[in-house]
């Protein structure tokens, strides 16, 4: 190759450039190369700007002739403007190189060093274009640049003081107008703010404005408004820093938001300047609950992405603002998106993370929080759990270890007052005590572990009537008080706290100052809170106590009005969770009836109301069970509220009471199955969208319920709750409608007495005030009479004859001189019973005097006297008449499975016969089909119920005492369960004959709500069921099924009439009961009973 350049072109071509560091520090716009081309003329490649790896990629490339200069002075220099450059900028890096060295590499690509800056060698391969020669604003500019750099390096202020200077200059040479003034109020400000950094400058205002003229030049879309914001966001970081004015923070904030998108992964603006401040910003930005600051976190949350290391502080963060949100106005959506952000967060901190803790904690403490919202015994649990992680992860020494202590020890107590274990309390105090330890006089938090501590003493105390507890609980309660601030948010907390110890050693003591101080402590507490604070609700609550107290020591009725009204106030405060509200209620309701006050009905509606609402939150049959079972030493109350409605001579809101009270699983479920006929008449747009949302919201519950995922299990209730919000507003619209106000509220007496068109329903009242029935007549109001509670030790359960005798006697024989002396009933008319509470379980439609008269003839027992029929409530059976519009062509279909298979019983050997029978006696206009053996599967009877209009069904029925929702018929493979039943909708559905064990016998821990196989059957269409008490001898029980069908479709033989009727089936079986007397003992032929039309 020629070792001289003369005569000849040299065109270099500029690729990419490495290991690019600014000396200064500051972040450069982008980076660029420039050569002396000859004395007059530079050389400068296109900017670029540096990815994170600290490389640019060019691709630009110069000719040189001969007649420039023989030897190449080469720099690398940063940019601190993409757009128009003012000055050189910043040297990176300075090389001379002569043509001759060029020329020896030849055509191949090759690389330069330069001389290294913090021991790592820049080097190039580079690009060009002409450009003109240095003017005095260049020249100045590049001054100022070579000044700071300076500066940067060694920290004399002269040299920043030089730089400002030079700066200043420049953007006096370029005012307003000038194509530089952008850059030359960037170059100032940017060194004025370093200076600021340093306190070496004080007025940050005035620099923060030259940033915010910057950006206002540089717009969105301009090549230099990313930097622009950077610059501007660094500069309010700063300022807030110093001066901790929370505008500046917030206003960084939203710049970051606008930055991050900006500037994506990868570059290097993103990868060394903005997630620092994003970070910091993130962590210093107040907590603010409104539409505005909840908006902001949730888009800096969408703008850290998976992986970024401050994704679960955003996380965290948001979910804190919809934390207090919750708390302010109890949105359980906010409560729940909570809980889902920590989760996440706490999944993003594996086993090691420094943070872990803190996450895990802050996922407990929301989901403690939904616990006493929502009483969702689940949370609890997880929340246990969480702590005992939490508290393993602060072992003895750890500087948190304080607050894991007492957290953990508020659950335990929490748990202990749901669950009643002992040693869970125990545990908790001594969590307390050695959280005190942590926490000596004159440390920050000893207040609260001071009140949670007392709290743990004083529910022992409560439990297990320990003085000494009590007499230390009110100590530290009062220790507590004494170093809370006047102002301090919790301190009603600790007033109301110990207002409630007080309570308990005035009822012990009987000391007036104890009980005095007590109500005092309350009303200081009311005082300080505004209207819609959630601590107002226990206020009221403790106040009651108080009053209460005093009451009964003192018997002054103020004290007992002010009790009631303040029972009202808690009860129906809006902020607070339903389970408190329950509670509170239910309480009211105890004490109401204790003293004999007015308020009593009251108290039973509010009651139920809340029930109501707070079982219409879960979205499956088995969890609102769930829901209603934690209230299960409520469940005397529909009687109870009855029996007060009788006392008060309210016949008509007694029936109403017990309706409301009882069966609201089924009447929750029944919602979405709501005939429409008569909607779709008036408005066919409103009777459509109810339909649909109807489908969507039973479609979400049912698949809610298989989901055992918590993550999953959280959104899917979300989702729930959004499509019942739709729900609701779609019935809100129909009640306008002017026949429809009343659509799906409880009925009104009016209503519910339709029940009785076909005959009087008496519904009978085992209540621990008083035992009653209340006849509701076809017409006229009501009547209620007097019946004795047969349930006591004196009668023995296994002597059937005494048992019926003693029905027949105490319970039936009043009610049937009424049926024959005042409604003037004829016999063998139909009557329908409505047992509740303890008379569930008595076979009441078997009462039977068992005596002979004086002419030697037998006395009638009732079901000589009248056709008798079951109804779960009065509400089922009007639901069932309604149904009764839609008539189709009949179908029967059987089902039979005498054979189960291993472990799920023995073998059933008359059932084909049964099957048989059944199918010869059904009359040939109806279509018949057939399954059993190996086709009676769990699919297969589910198809013939929901094809058939008419079923037998003859198997195995098991009813599960402790999940009434598992009680199944057993088929060959999979149980038949009462839930999948339930999840049908049959409205074509007429009749059910279940020749099984167990289909009509209810829950043990609700047994008002009815939940059986027959009562399933009854809710999923089919009007008219036989179910069964207790166990069936099939073999005999054939003989009650042969002569039910032969009474049944008597007038149907030889193709006489038309129509198989359902409303017959009582009938048919009061005559087959009759006529089977002398083939099946007396206790096989009362098992059977009908329930429906």
């Amino acid at each position: 190759m020629p070792s001289s350049s003369e005569s000849r072109c040299i065109r270099l071509e500029f690729i990419s450039g490495n290991n690019l560091q600014v000396p200064s520090g500051r972040i450069p716009a982008g980076i660029y190369v420039s050569i002396n081309v000859d004395s007059l003329r530079r050389w400068k490649s296109t900017i670029r700007v540096l990815s994170s790896d600290e490389s640019v990629a060019w691709g630009n490339t110069l000719t040189l002739s001969s007649h420039d200069s023989p030897a190449l002075s080469m720099e690398i220099r940063a940019s601190y403007e993409v757009d128009r450059m003012l000055g050189s900028g910043e040297i990176i890096g300075k090389l001379q190189i002569s043509w001759d060295e060029l020329l020896d590499y030849g055509d191949e690509p090759f690389d330069l060093s330069f001389p290294p800056i913090r021991d790592v060698c820049p080097s190039l391969t580079l690009k060009a274009v002409v450009s003109p020669v240095y003017s005095d604003i260049a020249r100045d500019t590049d001054a100022g640049h070579a000044r700071f750099a300076e500066y940067a390096t060694s920290g004399t202020v002269s040299h920043l003081n030089d730089a400002v200077q030079h700066f200043q200059l420049v953007l006096d040479q370029c005012p307003v107008g000038h194509p530089d003034h952008a850059a030359a109020l960037t170059n100032l400000a940017y060194a004025r703010l370093d200076g600021y950094i340093e306190n070496h400058h004080q007025d940050i205002g005035t620099t923060t404005s030259l940033f915010r003229k910057t950006l206002a030049l540089r717009p969105q879309g301009h090549p230099d408004h990313a930097s622009s914001l950077y610059n501007l966001v660094r500069a309010l970081i700063w300022r807030y820093s110093k001066e901790s004015t929370t505008i500046y923070v917030e206003e960084s904030a939203q710049l970051c938001c606008k930055l991050l998108t900006l500037c994506p992964e990868g570059t290097y603006l993103r990868s060394i300047g903005i997630d620092s401040l994003v970070d910091y910003a993130m962590k210093n930005l107040p907590i603010d609950t409104s539409d505005e600051g909840i908006h902001l976190r949730r888009n800096m949350l969408e703008l850290c992405l998976m992986g970024q290391q401050h994704r679960p502080n955003a996380l965290d963060k948001l979910s804190w603002a919809l934390f207090l949100r919750f708390t302010q106005h109890s949105d359980i959506d906010d409560i729940d998106e909570s809980i889902h952000l920590r989760r996440e967060a706490v999944s993003l901190c594996l086993e090691g993370h420094s943070d872990r803790s803190d996450y895990l904690n802050n996922l407990a403490f929301s989901l403690k929080n939904r616990f006493d919202y929502q009483g969702k015994p689940n949370d609890l649990d997880e929340v246990i759990t969480l702590y005992e992680e939490t508290l393993r992860l602060c072992p003895v020494g750890r500087e948190s270890r304080d607050f894991s202590l007492d957290n953990l020890g508020v659950a335990l107590v929490a748990r202990f007052n749901k669950r009643g274990d002992i040693d869970d309390i125990a545990r908790a105090i001594s969590l307390h005590r050695e959280a005190l330890t942590l926490r000596p006089p004159g440390h920050p938090h000893r207040d609260t572990t001071l009140n949670n501590l007392a709290f743990a003493l004083k529910t022992r105390y409560d439990e297990l009537d320990i003085s000494e507890d009590l007499n230390e609980a009110i100590d530290w309660y009062r220790e507590s008080l004494r170093l809370k601030r006047h102002d301090d948010p919790d301190r009603h907390i600790t007033l109301y706290s110990l207002s409630s110890a007080l309570c308990s050693r005035f009822i012990q003591m009987k000391t007036n100052e104890d009980v005095q101080e007590a109500i005092q402590l309350c009303q200081e507490g009311l005082a300080s809170l505004p209207s819609l604070h959630p601590g107002r609700s226990r206020s009221y609550a403790w106040l009651q106590r108080a009053y209460l107290s005093r009451y009964c020591i003192q018997h002054n009725p103020v004290d007992l009005s002010l009790a009631v009204e303040n029972f009202r106030l808690s009860s129906s405060h809006p902020t607070q969770g339903f389970p408190e509200r329950i509670v509170q209620a239910y309480n009211w309701t105890l004490e109401a009836e204790q003293h004999g006050h007015e308020s009593a009905l009251e108290a039973y509606s509010i009651f139920f109301e809340l029930l109501d609402a707070h079982l219409a939150t879960r979205s499956s049959a088995t969890s609102r069970r769930e829901a209603a079972a934690a209230f299960h030493y409520a469940r005397s109350l529909p009687v109870d509220a009855a029996s007060c409605a009788i006392r008060h001579d309210n016949l008509r809101r007694a029936v109403k009471l017990v309706e409301q009270g009882r069966g609201q699983q089924w009447s929750l479920a029944s919602r979405l199955k709501t005939p429409v006929e008569d909607l779709e008449s008036a408005n066919s747009k409103l009777a459509h969208d109810y339909v649909e949302l109807s489908k969507r919201v039973y479609n979400a519950a049912q698949s809610s319920a298989t989901i055992t995922d918590r993550v999953a299990a959280d959104r899917a209730a979300t989702e729930y709750r959004r499509l019942t919000m739709q729900w609701g507003a779609a019935v809100a619209k129909i009640r306008d409608l002017p026949a429809f106000s009343r659509f799906l509220l409880p009925p009104w007496y009016e209503n519910l007495q339709a029940a009785a068109r076909h005959g009087p329903v008496i519904i009978l009242i085992a209540s621990q005030y008083s035992c009653s029935a209340i006849i509701v007549p076809t017409i006229a109001s009501p009547g209620q009479y007097d019946t004795q509670s047969i349930m006591g030790p004196k009668v023995p359960r296994n002597d059937l004859i005494v048992l019926l005798r003693t029905v027949w006697d105490q319970i039936m024989l009043p009610i049937i001189n009424v049926l024959e002396n005042v409604l003037d009933l004829k016999h063998r008319s139909r009557i329908w019973l409505c047992p509740t509470a303890a008379f569930t379980s008595i076979p009441l439609h078997a009462a039977h005097p068992f005596q002979t008269k004086a002419d030697g003839s037998k006395q009638p027992c009732l079901e000589d006297l009248y056709i008798c029929s079951y109804t779960p409530t009065l509400s089922a059976l009007v639901r069932s008449r309604q149904m009764m519009k839609r008539r189709v062509a009949p179908s029967f279909g059987t089902i039979g499975q005498g054979q189960p298979g291993a472990g799920k019983g023995k073998a059933l050997l008359a059932v084909d016969s049964e099957l048989e029978l059944v199918h010869r006696l059904v009359p040939a206009t109806a279509n018949r089909t057939t399954i059993s053996g190996d086709e009676a599967t769990r699919a297969g009877a589910l198809q013939a119920l929901e094809e058939n209009t008419w079923v037998h069904l003859a198997c195995h029925g098991k009813q599960d005492p402790t999940q009434p929702y598992n009680s199944h018929f057993v088929m060959r493979d999979e149980h038949l369960t009462l839930l999948d039943i339930m999840e049908r909708n049959i409205p074509h559905a007429e009749f059910a004959f279940l020749s099984a064990c167990h289909t009509a016998v209810g829950d043990e821990e609700t047994p008002d709500e009815v939940i059986h196989l027959a009562a399933g059957l009854q809710f999923s269409g089919f009007k008219s069921v036989i179910g069964t008490l207790w166990e069936v001898n099939d073999a005999v029980a054939k003989h009650v099924v042969e002569a039910f069908y032969k009474y049944m479709f008597m007038d149907l033989k030889d193709g006489a009439g038309s129509v198989m009727d359902c409303t017959r089936a009582a009938w048919a079986l009061n005559r087959a009961t009759h006529a089977v007397k002398t083939k099946v003992p007396l206790e096989q032929r009362m098992v059977f009973i009908h329930i429906g039309v």
